[in-house]
């Protein structure tokens, strides 16, 4: 299943890398890849896995790297 995510508010592209490559070592996590230039995540897991759950884990990963950014189902 692989699902995109608008970001609002990411300020750089260090941050995006920062917050790509925190996501992509989440178990559940395929790929992922977050766009500075677009402002967009696309995150791809298994079709079984619980979004919800897995989208709580993205959210603090990313509050960590950029406190301001906010994340919406495109």
């Amino acid at each position: 299943m692989k699902k995109i995510f608008k970001l609002i508010d990411l300020d750089c592209a260090n941050c995006a890398a920062k917050m790509e490559n925190a996501i992509k070592e989440l178990p559940e996590v395929e790929d992922a890849v977050v766009s500075f230039m677009t402002q967009k995540m696309t995150i791809k897991a298994a079709d079984d896995t619980d979004f919800d759950a897995l989208m709580s884990k993205v959210v603090k990963l990313c509050k960590k790297v950029e406190p301001d950014c906010e994340i919406v189902l495109k």
